[in-house]
């Protein structure tokens, strides 16, 4: 026996809406389930995360030196700002057990800036390979374990660089703000430079000795962003609160 419906143009058009008022839903929800940063990517390939969505991630660079991170260490700890990430070469922190264990014991999060200070981009996957495992292994060994993150020890890098990185379970990540304190322009042109940041940015800041104005631009620059009303974060605490862009790398 053949049954046949019969539907109206009035019902067809109420079966029409709710079909793609579900639809509309499923991906609404779909897209809110999905968590992004902006990013540094290929179009299909791993991303680089240089940006957030809210907050502020300071993030310190040490890739040698012997003298300018315990003061800034102190600086955190007076200020109360208990969240940051630190980027620590496997070379300096193998010289350097106890601040790494101070940074650790004292919260802060801590990621890979390499073993060495070397250009990824003029390595090759092999080479950048051993560089991050030789630094993985360091880090064992002063118990810093389940390390997440990794910032090109150059600050170059390339889609070579973050195809390795991804392979090994590390996520690559940039900055949006450059405090430039590298070049020692000055105390008050460090702040400057920082205090073009608002929130989602992640900050470009260094503890190594060739830095020499950042411990005193420091409180400057924790008073500017505290009177802009925003949060210090960890760059793992900003990956888990984003939204997404991404951009095309070479």
């Amino acid at each position: 026996m053949n049954f046949f419906y019969v539907l109206n143009g009035k019902s067809l058009k109420q079966i029409s809406l709710v079909v793609i008022a579900a639809f509309f839903t499923a991906w609404f929800l779909f897209m809110q389930s999905i968590v992004h940063l902006p990013a540094f990517s290929a179009k299909d390939g791993p991303k680089a995360i240089y940006k957030g969505e809210k907050d502020l991630a300071l993030t310190f660079n040490i890739g040698w030196g012997d003298v300018k991170a315990e003061p800034i260490l102190d600086i955190l700890k007076k200020e109360n700002v208990k969240s940051a990430t630190f980027f620590l070469a496997g070379s300096w922190a193998e010289r350097h057990p106890d601040l790494v264990s101070r940074i650790a014991k004292e919260g802060y999060e801590i990621g890979i800036l390499g073993y060495g200070y070397e250009d990824y981009t003029e390595l090759e996957e092999d080479k950048i390979r051993r560089d991050l495992a030789k630094a993985q292994e360091a880090f064992r060994k002063l118990n810093i374990k389940d390390i997440k993150l990794v910032r090109a020890p150059t600050g170059h890098f390339d889609q070579k660089t973050l195809k390795v990185a991804d392979r090994m379970g590390f996520t690559v990540v940039h900055w949006s703000v450059d405090s430039k304190d590298w070049t020692n322009p000055g105390v008050d042109r460090i702040a400057e430079n920082v205090s073009k940041a608002k929130k989602g940015d992640i900050v470009l800041l260094h503890a190594s000795d060739s830095a020499k104005q950042t411990a005193k631009a420091l409180p400057i620059i924790l008073n500017d962003v505290e009177s802009k009303g925003l949060n210090f974060v960890s760059v793992s605490e900003m990956i888990a609160n984003a939204e997404t862009k991404t951009n095309e790398i070479k």
